[in-house]
């Protein structure tokens, strides 16, 4: 995905000013059955330079566009943050190397396939995401990626 490449031009696009482009493709149908969607700078709610309540508004709107959204009644939305070592966070992420292991707390599933009102304490790697999409469409690990064993919570 290295700037100038094939598979850049191919796969990722400008989802336009204040997600514009992407929910376009929400509204219309056009979006593949896996999306990633990353907000523009004043949106995504990085300490110093974007303001929290802009960004909770943006997603809130973006979400109520998927939910609307032909198969909106059978998607899965995650919602997470990358603050490298949560600035947010109410608590302390979990130890791990300079990223930490594990998602920014909070993450949020918007799904008609989560449990309502659980808080859900169990620790993931921001490969969970990648481990649910591998699973939902029954494709080969991705090189590299270790597959956790049962059990093993330093896998998670």
């Amino acid at each position: 995905m290295a700037p100038g490449t094939a598979a850049r031009a191919e796969h990722l696009r400008d989802g336009g000013l204040g997600g514009s482009e992407f929910i376009k493709a929400v509204d219309s149908g056009a979006l593949p059955q896996v999306a990633f969607y990353k907000p523009q700078g004043n949106l995504n709610e990085h300490a110093g330079y974007a303001d929290v309540l802009d960004g909770d508004r943006h997603i809130a709107d973006l979400i109520a566009h998927l939910q609307r959204a032909r198969n909106g009644l059978t998607m899965v939305v995650i919602v997470t943050y990358d603050e490298n070592g949560g600035f947010w966070d109410h608590v302390a992420p979990p130890k791990g190397d300079r990223w930490g292991p594990g998602l920014r707390i909070p993450a949020l599933i918007v799904s008609p396939f989560a449990k309502r009102g659980v808080v859900d304490h169990t620790l993931y790697d921001t490969t969970s995401i990648l481990s649910l999409i591998t699973k939902r469409f029954a494709l080969a690990d991705a090189a590299g990626r270790a597959t956790p064993q049962r059990g093993d919570s330093s896998q998670r």
